[in-house]
């Protein structure tokens, strides 16, 4: 079973042009057998004659360059053709002339560049050929020759058409890779914000604060005592976002979830925020995307809280239902900055993809009394 499984990828590794050696040994030596000698291809009408040592020649240079067309197409070609030029003006007809669809099919698929230049220079090798062909055998009409010339292009074509829907899947990978690594970065810059913007906030309000309270040793320290846990907490929380991005990292890092809203809440106050917090329903055991978000939600409001209203009322409303997690943060609008809660805007987009993922919904804006208000229903039950 396990050989079997292996199989296709064996069959990925291995290089496309090894399997064209046995392919020219298994024709050569057809070509020989009495049986399909002289019951090859016919064009010309030109009487059959019996293999001498120009037919060894005529066979060998059209079976043996089979072995490197991968690799050479253009010479392969040129060898297959004039071998079959010897074989048809000679009278072999041998199964050798199999290899000649084969060699233009290659080129048509392979050849990168100057593709119309080597069809012309074939084609216009191919008048002589035919005017020799009538000339020596029995006057087939020019319809004949007509005829196996737009076989030999239909093998072209069928090579062309190869070569296009390789280009065609390369660009749509192509496409593919650069979508998903921009999707990557935006998430990682997703998550930088969420984490290092709602500590680095807490730190500048809490130091600003400081500022004042020189003549209040005890709460100065305290102050200070707040801004260096914000700081060890901001270094912990990028350890496991690092750990995350790190596909060697062994341990899966701790994710942020629900429960841990209570922490977060009482950080904001600590950080001079006066924050209510209700909570409703029992959090998931286990962490999950819903919570993350949910987590995230009730993390950015509270930053903008601290960032554009601090000091003023801030409420969170957390409830957990069976299949889904509501969230609402409001906060009063007489802060101590008067800037819009909204700020750039970008916490805010980040937390409305970041719900739309999971098929909820998210809102953010100004209320009646000049409140801030953040709500989000986020359908639970996604894995982490």
């Amino acid at each position: 079973m396990i050989g079997l499984r292996r199989a296709p990828e064996l069959w990925r590794r291995i290089r496309p042009g090894v399997w064209y050696v046995p392919l020219a040994l298994v024709l050569l030596v057809a070509s020989f057998v009495p049986a399909f000698q002289s019951h090859g291809t016919l064009l010309g009408g030109v009487p059959d004659r019996p293999y001498d040592v120009l037919a060894v020649v005529a066979v060998g240079l059209q079976c043996l360059p089979l072995a490197v067309r991968w690799r050479w197409p253009v010479a392969c070609l040129a060898l297959v053709a004039v071998g079959f030029a010897l074989d048809q003006l000679r009278g072999y007809h041998s199964l050798a002339g199999t290899a000649l669809p084969i060699a233009l099919l290659t080129v048509g698929s392979r050849l990168d560049r100057h593709r119309r230049a080597t069809a012309l220079v074939f084609s216009a090798a191919y008048v002589p050929l035919a005017v020799a062909l009538s000339r020596l055998g029995t006057g087939e009409s020019p319809g004949e020759y007509l005829t196996f010339y737009l076989a030999l292009a239909f093998a072209w074509g069928i090579g062309v058409w190869l070569r296009s829907g390789r280009a065609a899947e390369a660009e749509r990978r192509r496409r593919v890779a650069e979508e998903t690594l921009a999707a990557e970065r935006t998430r990682i810059a997703r998550e930088l914000h969420d984490v290092v913007t709602h500590h680095v906030t807490a730190m500048v309000v809490q130091a600003e604060a400081a500022r004042y309270l020189t003549a209040a040793p005890e709460r100065l320290d305290q102050t200070l005592t707040a801004v260096t846990d914000t700081g060890r907490r901001a270094i912990t929380d990028l350890r496991q976002l690092l750990d995350l991005l790190n596909p060697d990292h062994g341990v899966e890092p701790a994710t942020p979830h629900v429960g841990r809203l209570l922490t977060l809440v009482e950080h904001t106050r600590r950080a001079g925020q006066p924050v209510e917090f209700t909570e409703e329903g029992t959090p998931a055991e286990v962490a999950s995307s819903a919570g993350l978000v949910a987590y995230r939600v009730v993390q950015e409001a509270l930053t903008n809280a601290l960032k554009y209203a601090h000091g003023s009322r801030t409420s969170v409303q957390v409830r957990h239902r069976e299949k889904e997690i509501t969230v609402e943060v409001s906060t009063d609008g007489s802060g101590s900055r008067s800037a819009s809660p909204g700020g750039s805007g970008k916490g805010l987009a980040g937390l409305r993809q970041r719900v739309d993922v999971l098929g909820g919904d998210f809102s953010a804006g100004r209320h009646t009394g000049g409140r801030f208000v953040v709500r989000a229903r986020i359908p639970a039950g996604s894995p982490s």
